[in-house]
């Protein structure tokens, strides 16, 4: 069992997001979440840090670089029983982060706006995202990747029994899901490049 001390809120779909982020704040959890997301839980009157504020950075590039940074991915990525990444954990000021809650706008969803040009699509793309699922589900021995929100009440029901904690046979179970969406994810991207003629420069 590991225990969640610090989770990444970062969703496009905000159903059950309020609930679950009260139960993470009621159990102690330290969250921390980029500006959309943390302005709904902010308004909801749940505690919570910026990403910004977490990596020292501003969100760069009109949103394009949020939390593409080691102290987010050597948080979700280091082996907690490993001398040498605790070692250099604890020597650049970084800290564990146990969970990722994060879900993607469909690719679907953009290019069946009405008049959408490709360039829009491509703007909207998640990079960040799909990385914080990857390093999560690949870390899954330690970490929790959430990426759908028919999840959160399974989640919720483990982590009050264990006291804020969450199984390995969940967490194995969320990294599959994880890898499961971001492959299809990229497979739409795919898919819509196959059937779009190419944008002029």
């Amino acid at each position: 069992m590991t225990k969640v001390s610090r989770a990444i809120l970062s969703c496009h779909d905000k159903t059950g997001l309020v609930g679950f982020a009260q139960l993470l704040n009621g159990l102690g959890v330290e969250i921390i979440s980029t500006s959309g997301t943390l302005s709904v839980l902010r308004e909801a009157g749940i505690e919570a840090t910026s990403i910004a504020d977490f990596t020292g950075v501003p969100e760069l590039m009109n949103g394009r670089v949020k939390s593409l940074h080691p102290k987010v991915h050597a948080g979700l990525l280091g082996v907690r029983d490993n001398k040498l990444h605790v070692e250099q954990l604890q020597a650049y000021d970084m800290k564990w982060i146990d969970m990722v809650v994060v879900n993607l706008q469909p690719v679907s969803e953009l290019a069946a706006r009405p008049g959408v040009t490709p360039d829009e699509v491509f703007e909207q793309i998640d990079i960040g995202g799909v990385a914080m699922l990857r390093s999560a589900a690949k870390n899954f021995r330690y970490v929790a990747p959430i990426v759908n929100p028919e999840r959160y009440p399974a989640v919720m029901h483990e982590m009050r029994a264990l006291e804020g904690g969450l199984s390995y046979a969940t967490r194995f179970r969320l990294a599959q899901e994880g890898f499961g969406w971001t492959a299809d994810y990229d497979r739409a991207i795919a898919r819509y490049l196959e059937s779009t003629a190419p944008p002029s420069e």
